[in-house]
């Protein structure tokens, strides 16, 4: 073991481009790629103009990309398809520059610039090769990708609801459902706008409360008609029961 590490640093500190080259080709076959890495990182600028340049290439972008170095990896992977658009591996840097965006994507709270990026690079490749063996997991992490857009979108809008910006709260939920009509989100998103609309209304002036109410059971039917098993059942019904006799309350003393 000791021979060998001795041995590797020798080659990383020898001027043997040759020597550098195959041997990163058999670490990088056998799945060393971090020793692959580095003999490649030296050895790209020597072979730039030559044969072998599109190969060393691929091999130092798909290295960064095993090694995690996601954001190396996704410009390597750029590099690559601009400076070799004919190769027979530009389907594969497509897909794996926009694999790279994929996995530099962070969790729906913070900032999704990168997220953005890897749908737009997904949809590009995509569209450019609609019958790729990678189609199918393209495909999948787009659909990931959008999901957690809107998840990040709904939870912006339901954050309204939680500081009782209830107007804030009716609008962004309003907004959000006529953009994403088929996300998963939907169900909460009609019923966080409910129950805003449901405080507005409870706590509006008698001269205003009445309308309100009745707009609030349209909604509520909405909800029943679209999921009619929701999840939130057992609350939507208490608070139709009280939006009826709060009407009833309304009429009688209206009748009077």
């Amino acid at each position: 073991m000791v021979s060998g590490c001795n041995d590797y640093q020798k080659l990383l500190n020898s001027e043997d481009n040759v020597a550098k080259y195959r041997s990163a080709e058999n670490y990088y076959n056998e799945g060393e790629y971090r020793k692959a890495n580095k003999l490649l990182e030296q050895i790209e600028p020597k072979y730039r103009g030559k044969p072998q340049a599109e190969r060393v290439v691929f091999f130092l972008a798909d290295s960064y990309f095993n090694t995690k170095s996601y954001l190396l990896a996704a410009y390597k992977f750029e590099n690559f398809t601009k400076s070799y658009p004919k190769s027979q591996r530009v389907q594969e840097a497509l897909f794996l520059e926009a694999k790279s965006y994929y996995h530099m994507s962070p969790e729906f709270s913070l900032d999704q610039d990168d997220t953005k990026t890897a749908l737009d690079k997904l949809q590009i490749f995509i569209n450019k090769f609609p019958e790729s063996e990678y189609l199918n997991e393209a495909n999948v992490l787009v659909v990931e990708l959008q999901t957690k857009l809107e998840k990040k979108d709904f939870e912006v809008s339901k954050q309204y609801y939680t500081i009782r910006d209830y107007k804030s709260a009716i609008k962004s939920l309003e907004n959000f459902i006529a953009e994403y009509p088929g996300t998963s989100f939907r169900e909460g998103a009609m019923y966080y706008e409910f129950l805003a609309s449901y405080e507005i209304a409870i706590n509006s002036v008698l001269n205003k409360q009445r309308e309100r109410l009745e707009e609030l059971i349209v909604l509520y039917n909405n909800i029943s008609r679209y999921y009619p098993e929701t999840i939130y059942t057992e609350d939507l019904t208490k608070k139709y029961n009280n939006i009826n006799n709060v009407l009833e309350s309304i009429q009688n003393t209206t009748a009077k």
